[in-house]
């Protein structure tokens, strides 16, 4: 599996938790994901990978909605669409904490799922705010 198509099933696992609050629910979202709704064949690392991926970028949700919340200016995350939201909290996790992904990726990443899973207007607001915060990180 690509590294896109991973980041790919790290966003729809992510998105789905949005409509679940309770920490069971999103745990049974994300397996329920990892085991029936992938459409791959993921191998042990792969899914490992993703789980990880996910678990860590929940843990660390209120950080990096307060970082999008500053970050874009008029919008806070309340009024954001799920998807865009679950788009920017991955970029976000990518660019703050994974060292295997350059800046520019994370955000290039990000504006083509924006242009596959939301409304025109997405992936510029999503690259804006992307910018703002990989500058603010001095990257």
């Amino acid at each position: 599996m690509t590294r896109h198509e991973l980041r790919e099933q790290t966003f729809r696992i992510l998105f789905g938790m949005e409509f679940h609050r309770q920490a069971e629910e999103r745990e049974a979202s994300l397996q329920n994901y990892l085991d029936e709704t992938c459409e791959y064949e993921l191998t042990d690392e792969e899914r490992s990978e993703i789980r990880d991926k996910v678990l860590s970028i929940v843990s660390r949700e209120p950080e990096l909605d307060q970082a999008i919340d500053m970050a874009s200016s008029g919008w806070s995350v309340r009024r954001m669409g799920r998807a865009e939201l679950s788009i920017l909290r991955l970029a976000l996790y990518e660019i703050r904490y994974d060292d295997m992904v350059p800046v520019g990726v994370a955000i290039n990443e990000a504006v083509e799922l924006a242009k596959e899973y939301c409304s025109d207007e997405a992936p510029a607001f999503i690259n804006g705010v992307l910018a703002g915060l990989a500058k603010e990180a001095g990257d």
